[in-house]
């Protein structure tokens, strides 16, 4: 396994996330089980990014986003398509960036504490396979750097699911 240095601090956002992608395509060419990826990358994500409280994955299962791999405090398990920011983002297939939760519709207050939010979903021609959701306690964390990072992570992320020799079978 490759050494993955946890970043400091002194970093800029952008080199953050231009290091994490370095450091993630290194930590994807160790194995193609899906789930062992997607549970370095939520490792990753939630090292590096120093104001995620919260970093994870839900897998589709039919009409439903089922808890994956994740970083941080226990979570909601099950969240249907449609509902709350993740079950948004993955009927819509686009990424949610939410400055404040509270003034969010039908927001799954999976945290008390969690104040932003963004969700990115995470698709296999044209078919969402699940979300990447990150979580922070303060207000506006994520913005347009994320988004645009976060789902370069995903693209990357986007091979394993339709190549994994996991057992783990995504309906």
């Amino acid at each position: 396994m490759p050494e993955i240095p946890e970043l400091g601090s002194s970093l800029q956002k952008e080199e953050v996330y231009k290091e994490t992608l370095k450091q993630l395509k290194s930590l994807l060419m160790e194995d193609d089980n899906l789930l062992a990826s997607l549970a370095n990358t939520a490792a990753l994500l939630k090292m590096n990014i120093h104001s995620a409280s919260w970093v994870g994955f839900y897998l589709a299962e039919d009409r439903e986003l089922v808890l994956g791999p994740f970083q941080g405090k226990p979570a909601c398990v099950r969240i249907e398509f449609g509902k709350g920011v993740c079950g948004k983002a993955a009927a819509l297939k686009q990424t949610f960036l939410v400055e404040d939760v509270s003034k969010f519709p039908d927001h799954i207050a999976c945290d008390p504490l969690s104040k932003s939010e963004i969700v990115v979903p995470v698709l296999v021609d044209g078919r969402v396979v699940g979300v990447l959701d990150a979580d922070s306690e303060s207000l506006a964390s994520f913005d347009e750097l994320d988004k645009k990072y976060l789902e370069n992570v995903v693209a990357l992320l986007e091979g394993k699911f339709r190549t994994s020799t996991s057992r783990f079978m995504l309906r």
